[in-house]
């Protein structure tokens, strides 16, 4: 018989760490309760207050309901790892992601066919509902293709750097792809090399991915406010801050404006 899709152990794809291990009712414990239970409530927190300073586009808000939900859509999926739980935590990001290209992508780069954001709206709502139902189809294809979204993110944000000569924004995007680069290849590597963790009992990779996707995100989210102010409210100069300091080596950062607004 089919195994019921919210039933543990459902999904299509299961990662490099043993499966209850620690615990009975837990499938992969640092996967759930580990580094990611650090980055879901403290790094997500923190992204949370890099919003809030940046809600003068009180749209810009409206990410912080995808981010929780993708946080806590995770750690069921990899407490149960089952199929309901795969594709919520897959489908959470896809919508976490259309949520930021309808209100975050500038203007200045949609097709031609697009006028208003109005209209890429539902450009961006039709493809999120088409790449939802096209995610039924073979789920283990999901995590890839979500992942090489980056790839158009990362061309995005250097198509924009190459308009700005503020060293500030150049070392915070510099910061932002370090620590993608370290956590994509920490994905890769758990699941490319997992029998080599398997064989020195070192599986945790996928995990060290949560942490360091969230520390990502971290410089992500100013960054992409900074352009976006840039754009939407050119009567402001975005300037890029530290909390609590610029001379501590762990910071926040996050965008305060200013008058008048100089080109960058």
């Amino acid at each position: 018989t089919m195994p019921s899709i919210f039933s543990y152990q459902s999904a299509e794809v299961d990662w490099c760490e043993s499966n209850f291990v620690r615990s009975a009712v837990i499938a992969e414990y640092y996967n759930t309760d580990g580094t990611p239970l650090f980055s879901f409530l403290l790094l997500t927190p923190l992204n949370f207050l890099v919003l809030e300073g940046a809600c003068g586009r009180m749209e810009l808000c409206h990410l912080k309901v995808p981010l929780l939900l993708a946080g806590v859509f995770s750690m069921y999926f990899h407490m149960t790892l089952s199929y309901v739980g795969q594709l919520l935590d897959e489908l959470s990001i896809l919508w976490t992601l259309a949520v930021a290209y309808s209100f975050w992508y500038p203007q200045a780069y949609f097709p031609k066919c697009i006028k208003t954001r109005r209209h890429f709206f539902w450009l961006t709502g039709i493809t999120t509902v088409i790449s939802t139902l096209m995610s039924f189809v073979k789920p283990t294809l999901n995590a890839y293709a979500l992942n090489c979204i980056a790839f158009h993110l990362l061309y995005m944000t250097w198509r924009e750097l190459k308009k700005c000569n503020d060293k500030r924004v150049h070392r915070m995007a510099a910061v932002m792809v370090m620590w993608w680069a370290l956590a994509i290849t920490s994905w890769i590597s758990d699941r490319w090399l997992c029998w080599l963790w398997q064989a020195i009992n070192f599986p945790y990779f996928h995990s060290f991915w949560h942490v360091l996707i969230a520390l990502s995100l971290l410089y992500c989210c100013p960054l992409v406010i900074y352009f976006d102010v840039s754009y939407e409210m050119p009567s402001f100069k975005p300037k890029l801050e530290y909390w609590p300091s610029d001379s501590w080596p762990v910071v926040v950062p996050y965008v305060t404006l200013e008058e008048p607004h100089k080109q960058c």
